[in-house]
């Protein structure tokens, strides 16, 4: 949700009302953007208003933009103090120094953003946790979460690797949060490459989400977490022998996330694997588990990431299409290329005007 103070701070720093919810949007979840991605939040073809308003930003630094992989786009990292201050965010932590990862992952949210209009994005934890009737502790990452206008919460997981523990870790951080919500819609957003990737997260998310323990099974490993936080027994022991059979039948990745949670969380940890409410919403349909496949590649603005801007010459569209990258190209004048070029004739008739 934004806020409408923090909007109307950022346009009392010399913005339209239109680019100050596109730079909130933009600070409160990615901390990154493209030029196509504005033209896309404001209904716009892309041109004079887009190159202009990313003129603004750079010229008066409060945003850097970065050249890219095979000079096919620009990165915008929209950093400045005073702008996040005014949405009263002035440490986030997306004003840090930027990483390929944060910058794919950035990107890729803000797409999957733009692509639900009709949502209504949230965003302090406290005002969630109140609005959504829900527990503050089952908020406690920063992925993005959102209201449909039917009153289905949309709970969206950015995927731009392929599926890990990281993604179960994900899914168990989550399950106390899914268990109190009465209808829920869990999206994986995936970018078109590489192909099929939304499937397996899918079934990741069906397995991890509905395959739960018979109580019996649930003592067992409570017995198999208390006797491995106690310190492994003796091979020559009584003990050696039920223990031995319990790491065996819990060996896998998934009870090794769940056993750190536990070691921090205690016994509510085990409501992940004992308790049936998530399963069954699944199977009424109250909750669900879709994918969204983003119609954009995002590889060849990952890693050329440089500390100034470089003038370049290459393909126009390289910001606008998903296309794989292609040698560079004089005949065709850059996005970011055309924001710099103006930026420094700006700067040349300030020099001048100021030497008359």
């Amino acid at each position: 949700m934004q806020s409408q103070d923090g909007i109307a701070a950022i346009v009392r720093l010399g913005f339209t009302e239109r680019q100050a919810r596109f730079l909130v949007l933009v600070m409160q979840h990615s901390g990154v953007c493209l030029l196509r991605q504005y033209s896309a939040f404001a209904g716009i073809v892309h041109g004079q208003k887009t190159r202009k308003f990313f003129v603004k930003l750079v010229g008066r630094r409060f945003a850097t933009a970065y050249a890219c992989r095979h000079n096919r786009g620009r990165v915008y990292h929209v950093h400045h103090k005073a702008l996040y201050r005014a949405i009263g965010e002035t440490d986030s932590r997306l004003r840090r120094p930027l990483s390929a990862d944060r910058i794919v992952n950035g990107l890729a949210t803000l797409d999957a953003l733009l692509a639900h209009p009709d949502v209504e994005w949230l965003v302090a934890a406290e005002d969630n946790a109140q609005q959504l009737s829900v527990a503050v502790t089952s908020l406690r990452d920063r992925q993005p979460i959102g209201i449909g206008p039917d009153g289905r919460v949309v709970l969206l997981h950015v995927a731009t690797e392929p599926c890990t523990n990281r993604f179960v870790a994900f899914l168990q951080w989550r399950h106390e949060l899914l268990r109190q919500l009465p209808i829920w819609t869990l999206r994986i957003v995936v970018a078109a490459v590489p192909v099929g990737l939304e499937a397996t997260y899918v079934r990741a998310a069906n397995k991890e989400l509905t395959d739960e323990l018979k109580p019996k099974y649930v003592d067992a490993l409570r017995r198999y977490f208390e006797r491995r936080r106690a310190g492994i027994p003796d091979a020559k022991s009584a003990d050696w022998a039920e223990f031995s059979r319990a790491r065996r039948a819990f060996g896998a990745s998934r009870f090794e996330l769940l056993y750190r949670r536990w070691s921090t969380d205690g016994e509510s940890a085990l409501q992940i694997v004992a308790s049936p409410a998530v399963g069954d919403a699944i199977k009424a349909g109250t909750g669900r588990i879709d994918s969204l496949v983003l119609p954009y590649r995002y590889q060849h603005l990952s890693l050329l990431v440089t500390d100034r801007v470089r003038p370049v010459t290459g393909a126009e569209e390289g910001e606008m299409t998903a296309s794989s990258p292609r040698p560079q190209s004089p005949r065709f004048s850059h996005l970011g290329s055309s924001v710099t070029a103006q930026i420094a004739e700006i700067a040349a008739r300030t020099r001048e005007a100021s030497m008359q």
